[in-house]
């Protein structure tokens, strides 16, 4: 992996990774989280993607290697679809494909919802675009593997509240399920990946260096929850978008649930790919089937001249 550089973007350093010829078709890639980083997808497939693409990879506005948001600095949702655009225009690059894994995925289609222009095809690689569906149906696999555990108690009250219609607001919901989900303690990762065994070798910085980087993530997270854009849905949304869209997922993945599903099938121009023996992350999880899924959709002929 090739460490990338800060680019002063809006007034705030953004960590960015650039691999490929610039003269080839172009991809930002979008990680989740909130605050996860793009360390993992450029371990597993940027050298790999750069063979017949531009790709750019990032840490969004305050997470992990780029600079951290201040205590008084204004920080919002958009905040990251301006920066988006921002990079793109500062790279000289006249339009790019989207990859949004996750979290990404939401911050995709509100970027091509915001600026469809500057968007070619878009990659949703277990995505949410509701984060109350999507916390419900963690929960309901949260207390699947409770209940393996042998935490029956902590399974019927996880369940419960998956399925409740007691008035909450999606924060407190999605604050609950980080709640129950750490009850797993080292088995938290089994909600996520079909394969425990499989992963991405953090070691290229120290366990000091990380500490710091997801400092800066938590700052970023809590802003976005506080601030509170990021529960609204973008179902709506998807209908809305002319682009070319794949929906990628793994088949054990319970982020983008049946009923986010079902909406996404509506839309334009909408197909999607399952993935088998797989979780969350088919980046590192099937790198290589990855690859291939890329190279198919988006094809390799030359956009950025």
């Amino acid at each position: 992996m090739k460490p990338g550089k800060l680019i002063n973007i809006r007034g705030k350093d953004l960590y960015v990774e650039v691999y490929g010829a610039s003269e080839k078709d172009a991809i930002l890639y979008l990680h989740g989280g909130p605050g996860e980083s793009c360390y993992d997808f450029s371990v597993a497939q940027a050298e790999k993607l750069a063979e017949n693409f531009m790709v750019v990879a990032i840490d969004q506005r305050g997470v992990c290697r780029s600079e951290g948001i201040g205590p008084d600095e204004t920080f919002g949702l958009m905040d990251i679809i301006h920066d988006c655009e921002a990079l793109r225009n500062q790279l000289d690059i006249s339009k790019w494909s989207l990859i949004g894994h996750s979290f990404g995925g939401f911050l995709s289609v509100l970027y091509a919802s915001e600026y469809p222009a500057s968007i070619h095809k878009i990659i949703l690689e277990g995505p949410t675009f509701d984060f109350q569906l999507t916390s419900r149906n963690l929960l309901r696999k949260t207390a699947s593997l409770l209940t393996e555990a042998g935490n029956e108690a902590a399974a019927k009250d996880c369940l419960s509240l998956a399925d409740t219609k007691k008035p909450m607001t999606i924060r407190e919901l999605t604050e609950k399920y980080m709640e129950f989900s750490d009850l797993l303690g080292e088995e938290r990762m089994k909600i996520y990946r079909y394969d425990l065994d499989s992963g991405v070798d953090y070691s290229f910085y120290t366990d000091e260096e990380w500490e710091l980087f997801f400092d800066r993530s938590e700052v970023h997270y809590n802003r976005l929850r506080e601030e509170g854009q990021i529960f609204k849905s973008l179902l709506p949304a998807l209908k809305e978008l002319p682009h070319e869209m794949l929906l990628l997922m793994g088949e054990s993945d319970p982020v983008p649930c049946n009923t986010q599903v079902a909406v996404f099938k509506e839309a334009e121009n909408a197909s999607i790919y399952t993935v088998e023996n797989c979780g969350h992350t088919p980046h590192y999880e099937t790198p290589d089937k990855f690859t291939r899924i890329v190279n198919d959709f988006l094809g390799c002929s030359v956009l950025n001249k």
